[in-house]
């Protein structure tokens, strides 16, 4: 039988309230085993009692030092060659341009990613001469915030009448369940009502891990038992979203590569279900990437993309690598905006991502 798992008894309450409920079921006709949900500390570490996360929202630093914390092992390398050119050159020259070429492809932005950088500075210094390394420095900002800013527009979120249809996809270890509870946490706090969709049944614990982040956000969930049919889950989730006059419904789907036709084929089922409920669903398909395996990530989304639909980026654990400047190739080669950057273990690290926000914490 499929659940409707509530993190919340009045939604007139305040959300410390709401995210202290017991647990509310209700039943729908078809027949699943039932669980237990596990306590929220048995998933998350830095969960606490009644589901508050460990570090309440007020004492967390202002959103540009949040970036700069995420970004600071990739400033630490990315910055520190940039500057060595920067202090080193008084004229731009093909020699610096070059060394400039080699920091860029060693930071994770990629050949074609370069390319395109140093094609456009090259072609400035044809016009007008760059004026030694600070002007540089400058230019090659300009850069990577166009580079950035231009898939933002051309993807920009869907105007739609509520709810507006989220899914979550990608494959297994990049932190879609995660990020999904933290993506519901984000909604919340712009004073939007959010209904979460447990449609991993395929993932052993990925219902549990989500009950929890749905208890601890003091939002809705639905849910069935594990290996039962993700897009009757789905139904269900889109027909009470409607019922409930929800803002947002985010769908965390299992795992899968584009590989893998009987999964695929199950997505596009997925789509089809949301679409004959609500126009124009799913609004956004976004994929979730780990930002640890840069390149290689990239190759692996690039193929994703072009099977999956995808409109958008979730580039998760960005605080524990050195290889940020993936967003950077994202943006360019795969025509992708970023939309959000998983930067902490805690419900609230997850940020809106900013090119100019994300630029600056790197070049300063």
């Amino acid at each position: 039988m499929m659940k409707f798992f509530s993190g919340r008894k009045d939604k007139t309450a305040s959300p410390a309230a709401r995210a202290s409920d017991e647990v509310l079921t209700q039943e729908t006709p078809a027949e699943h085993s039932r669980g237990e949900a596990p306590e929220p500390a048995a998933l998350e570490p830095e969960a606490q009692e009644n589901g508050q996360p460990a570090e309440a929202e007020g004492s967390k630093p202002g959103f540009l030092a949040r970036m700069k914390q995420a970004v600071a092992r990739t400033r630490e390398s990315f910055s520190t060659k940039i500057e060595t050119i920067v202090a080193l050159s008084r004229t731009v020259d093909e020699s610096t341009l070059d060394d400039l070429e080699t920091a860029l492809i060693t930071s994770d932005l990629g050949v074609q990613t370069t390319t395109a950088i140093l094609d456009a500075l090259r072609d400035r210094a044809r016009r007008q001469a760059i004026d030694g390394g600070q002007e540089l420095r400058d230019l090659l900002k300009e850069q990577l915030i166009a580079i950035l800013r231009a898939p933002q527009g051309a993807a920009a979120t869907p105007q739609v009448s509520p709810p507006l249809v989220t899914f979550l996809v990608g494959v297994n270890g990049t932190g879609k369940t995660t990020s999904a509870g933290k993506l519901a946490a984000w909604y919340r706090a712009q004073g939007h009502s959010v209904l979460l969709c447990a449609a991993d049944t395929f993932r052993a614990a990925a219902i549990e891990q989500l009950e929890v982040w749905a208890t601890r956000s003091g939002v809705e969930m639905i849910k069935t038992r594990q290996g039962g049919d993700p897009a009757a889950v789905l139904y269900d989730a889109a027909t009470a979203a409607k019922a409930r006059h929800i803002d947002h419904l985010i769908v965390d789907t299992a795992g899968r590569l584009h590989t893998k036709t009987g999964l695929m084929d199950e997505l596009d089922k997925m789509r089809r279900t949301a679409a004959k409920l609500i126009p124009g669903a799913p609004h956004e398909v976004l994929l979730v990437m780990d930002a640890t395996t840069g390149q290689n990530g990239l190759q692996q989304a690039r193929q994703f993309t072009q099977s999956a639909g995808v409109t958008g980026i979730v580039l998760t654990k960005l605080d524990g690598t050195a290889k940020g400047g993936i967003a950077v190739a994202i943006a360019q080669e795969l025509n992708l905006p970023v939309r959000f950057a998983g930067v902490g273990e805690q419900m609230t690290d997850l940020l809106e991502f900013s090119p100019e926000a994300f630029v600056d914490s790197l070049l300063g």
